[in-house]
């Protein structure tokens, strides 16, 4: 039996289907990012007291990387504070 099936309606049911997916991703990466920075501060506090206990030739390594986690942290969590507020601007910039 053959079908006959509108190739409109399937580009609309993609565009749909490529809406909601990319709604999800949204949705779980807003919902992640707050732990994601917890995680990486704490983590930095950790590794950067760990380096106090190292030798000098090793402990600039350890405090970089400390630094490096403790900054990563609070760009996540700027960036998470204000996803709805860059969303707003980057949709009305065009129009």
């Amino acid at each position: 039996m053959k079908t006959n099936i509108n190739p409109i309606y399937i580009y609309y049911s993609m565009a749909i289907g490529l809406e909601t997916t990319a709604s999800n991703i949204a949705t779980f990466l807003t919902n992640i990012a707050p732990v994601i920075s917890i995680i990486l501060i704490v983590l930095g506090g950790i590794v950067y007291g760990l380096a106090q206990t190292q030798p000098p030739e090793a402990r600039g390594k350890w405090q970089t990387t400390a630094m490096g986690m403790v900054i990563g942290g609070v760009i996540v969590a700027a960036i998470a504070g204000a996803a709805m507020l860059i969303q707003q601007t980057s949709s009305t910039l065009l129009t």
